[in-house]
């Protein structure tokens, strides 16, 4: 009888500890650590992109030549063809090919 009292109270003690959670309370130097943290940290925004244009004036001289003999731009990663009617450059599209204003004399 003595053993089966002695169990009962072991499980049932180790049943109640398990059940309790510890939950740590932050010290004063945490916090101000924490909310300084998170005061530090700044936001950079994002610079806006400027809308590329359609239509660019060029020099000639400083516009490279095609071998059948078009002349472009590169400008922003972006290529500029000539009109042959006008002699500004117009950003590409694929409506160039059949324009007879863009194929070479």
């Amino acid at each position: 009888m003595k053993h089966a009292v002695l169990i009962f109270f072991l499980v049932a003690g180790s049943l109640i500890s398990c059940s309790k959670k510890v939950h740590p309370v932050a010290t004063e130097s945490e916090t101000v650590k924490k909310d300084s943290i998170a005061e530090k940290k700044v936001v950079v925004k994002k610079k806006a992109r400027e809308p590329l244009p359609k239509v660019i004036s060029v020099n000639d001289l400083s516009a490279k030549k095609t071998i059948d003999g078009r002349y472009y731009y590169d400008l922003q990663g972006h290529r500029y063809w000539r009109n042959n009617k006008d002699g500004k450059y117009y950003l590409f599209n694929k409506a160039m090919y059949a324009d007879d204003a863009y194929k070479p004399n």
